[in-house]
Parts: C-alpha cells; sequence; structure tokens
C-alpha cells in the first residue's frame, strides 16, 4: 500500500466521493474540459518531456499531457483507486500506451528527484492537508528548470457550478462554503496564498491569471441540478436539511439553471479558474 499523509482526502476518494467521480467521469470531464487547453497550452510539454499529473482522476489530462508528448509519456498520481482505475481502462481503449497511473499522495510520494519536466494538475492540488510540503516534493520531483502548471478555483462567485450552489443560501445553511484558505476545493482561490506557499516550496517565476471557460453541467435544468446536488458539496449541504427543504433547494436551483440553457438544452455556465505557472530553479539542486 503507498504511504499516505492526506488520510482524510484519502478516505473521501476511495469513498463516496472517488466512486462517484469515476462513474460520472464523462460529465465532470465535459464541466471542466475547458480548461485543458490552456492548462496544457501553459505547461509548454515538448515532444519528449515526462510529464507528472497531480490528482490525475480518471487521467483525462494525463493522456492529453501523453499525446502532447509522443518521445516521452506521463505519469498520473492520485489519492484515488477507483478514479485510476477508470484512467488505466480508458487509456487501454484509447491505446495511449506512454501513460503511467500511480495511486499516492503528492505530499510524501518518494518520486525520483529530477525525474519530470513538467508537472501539471486540473484542479486536484486544492486537496492537499499540507500544501507546502506538497510543493516542496513535487519541486524535487522536477529537473532543475522544470515547469509547473496548474489550475485552480478562483472566488466561488466565479466558479460556475459552485457559484450556482452558493446562490441557494436562502435555502441551505452554507457554513464556510467558498471560502478561500480552508482546507478543500477553495483552498488556494486567494493568489497571494498561492504565490507564498510556491515560493516558499522553493519554486519562482510564479504568475497567476485568470482564464474563463464554460462549464457543461448537463441536458436540460432539471439534470444539470440532479447532478450538481450530487457532488460531495451538494450533498453535505443538502444534508443539513429536511425533506422540505431539499425540494426548495431543488426547485430554486433548477430555476436558476433555466437561464443556463441553450437551445439544444444544454446547461453551460461560465467559470473562472486561476491559471498558475512556476518553475524550478535552473541551479537547483
Amino acid at each position: 500500500m503507498p504511504h499516505i499523509v492526506n488520510s482524510q482526502q484519502e478516505k473521501a476518494w476511495n469513498g463516496p466521493e472517488g466512486a462517484h467521480w469515476a462513474r460520472h467521469q464523462d460529465r465532470w470531464n465535459a464541466v471542466n474540459e475547458g480548461f485543458d487547453a490552456p492548462l496544457l497550452d501553459a505547461a509548454a510539454i515538448a515532444s519528449a518531456h515526462r510529464v507528472l499529473d497531480l490528482g490525475c482522476g480518471s487521467g483525462q489530462t494525463t493522456r492529453l499531457a501523453a499525446l502532447r508528448a509522443p518521445g516521452g509519456g506521463a505519469l498520473g498520481l492520485d489519492l484515488s483507486g477507483p478514479m485510476l482505475a477508470e484512467a488505466r481502462a480508458r487509456a487501454r481503449r484509447e491505446g495511449v500506451a506512454n501513460v503511467t497511473f500511480v495511486q499516492g499522495d503528492a505530499q510524501v510520494h518518494p518520486f525520483e528527484p529530477g525525474a519530470f519536466d513538467t508537472a501539471i494538475s486540473r484542479y486536484g492540488v486544492m486537496f492537499f492537508a499540507d500544501p507546502l510540503a506538497a510543493f516542496r516534493n513535487i519541486g524535487r520531483a522536477l529537473r532543475p528548470g522544470g515547469r509547473l502548471a496548474f489550475v485552480c478555483p478562483a472566488d466561488v462567485s466565479l466558479s460556475g457550478g459552485a457559484a450556482a450552489l452558493a446562490s441557494l443560501a436562502d435555502v441551505l445553511p452554507l457554513g464556510g462554503f467558498g471560502a478561500p484558505g480552508l482546507p478543500g476545493m477553495f483552498s488556494l482561490a486567494d493568489p497571494d496564498r498561492v504565490r507564498a506557499v510556491l515560493t516558499a516550496a522553493g519554486f519562482t517565476k510564479v504568475a497567476a491569471g485568470r482564464v474563463r471557460a464554460y462549464e457543461t453541467w448537463g441536458h436540460g435544468a432539471e439534470d444539470a441540478a440532479e447532478f450538481m446536488l450530487g457532488t460531495g458539496p451538494g450533498r453535505h449541504l443538502m444534508a443539513q436539511v429536511g425533506a422540505a427543504q431539499q425540494d426548495r433547494a431543488r426547485r430554486a436551483l433548477t430555476d436558476r439553471l433555466r437561464a443556463h440553457e441553450a437551445d439544444d438544452g444544454t446547461v453551460r455556465l461560465p467559470g473562472t479558474s486561476w491559471l498558475v505557472t512556476a518553475e524550478r530553479p535552473a541551479d537547483a539542486r
């Protein structure tokens, strides 16, 4: 078994949350895939590069990175056994041979020093229990001059589906949902914190800019609302109230999403994330 210190997230991603993502990976990819090209472009992956994909989930970005590095390859690391099983199956079906998937914790995984030219992540780095330890470990895995690129949510009000859930404040007890800096989805929503953590971890040339894309949440407002409320945050919020309040929340969210139905019924929400890049110093030892 891999050495895991991020035990709370390991439990979630090998439990209901991981099973949900593995079961609905096509839908989650539809939500997030608008950020794939900006992420991979920012990573500047060359043909012979060795790429590390952090929090790779079911491996879409790992496979896309591998296709950009036909003379190299990509390794996807994730805590979730169920999602990694899907990632391996997808790679086999798609014939992407230069990928490997490993279950592990980025904070402590024994990467070979300097083994990778580039590290990427699409919404995987916000869940580190100790982000400083994780990014230090990731930095050691990069060669001197190696590049880090990731996307993570910006403010909840700009974050598509999360903003839709946050609009239910008069129906559901949101608590600290969406608060920057708290462990979870919005832990890196403050770019000043991102810069401070990466700098302390030894990275240089840290830059954070906003990138905008549409998130596709489903076909029809009812379908999209059910899917949102079935996500981890949605389930958590709904569990705080009784059946009558749950029905109110479902109706309110459905009504909100109707305004985002396209002519073909597709529900698409604009989302804004941070696109962060940094480098391991060329003279690093």
